[in-house]
């Protein structure tokens, strides 16, 4: 089965970022949400995202829904580090917070970062253990760098086979639960 990674991994590298742009933009749920993507670096490694201060980006109040702050940073750092790492890794977020520090009336940016020893820690890590838990954290901002909200955002991070294999693990552990339940209710 063929994914939009195994299309990407094949346009050269100079298509690779605007492609991933253009993705995120089309995308009917971060496109729902009103955020956009306004730049990806070359190499993969960083993310802006826009949030414009719109009418269908504002609640009642007039400042832009605390949804749409916390939607706009889900995905980025998943992708990027996929993109980085490879396809044989997978990860899922695991957890996430906000914290609101002040009602935003205007357009706020989100950078994603995603640094060369960042990966290469992470694929030690993976390499030794086979999965790891990271913490990113982001800061809504506008254009003078005040800060609007924090988003923290847990990412679990594991090799296929060792995810597969834990997956595994867990449904024969659920089936026999299952099974002494059935022969306990039977007695």
């Amino acid at each position: 089965m063929s994914t939009p990674l195994d299309w990407l991994s094949r346009l050269p590298l100079a298509w690779r970022a605007p492609a991933v742009r253009l993705g995120f933009n089309m995308h009917p749920g971060f496109r729902g949400m009103g955020g956009r993507v306004v730049h990806v670096e070359p190499d993969l490694s960083c993310m802006r995202v826009r949030l414009p201060w719109r009418r269908r980006t504002r609640n009642m109040l007039g400042s832009i829904y605390g949804g749409s702050l916390f939607g706009v940073t889900d995905g980025p750092h998943p992708l990027l580090l996929t993109l980085r790492l490879g396809r044989d890794v997978i990860i899922w977020d695991k957890q996430a917070a906000i914290r609101f520090r002040r009602p935003a009336y205007q357009v706020l940016y989100a950078d994603f970062r995603v640094t060369d020893d960042e990966v290469a820690s992470i694929r030690q890590v993976l390499d030794q253990e086979h999965e790891t838990i990271r913490v990113y954290n982001v800061d809504l901002v506008d254009a003078q760098g005040t800060v609007y909200a924090t988003v923290e955002r847990t990412l679990y991070i594991a090799t296929r086979a060792h995810y597969a294999e834990r997956k595994r693990e867990k449904e024969l552990g659920a089936r026999q639960a299952a099974a002494s339940a059935d022969a306990e209710s039977t007695q």
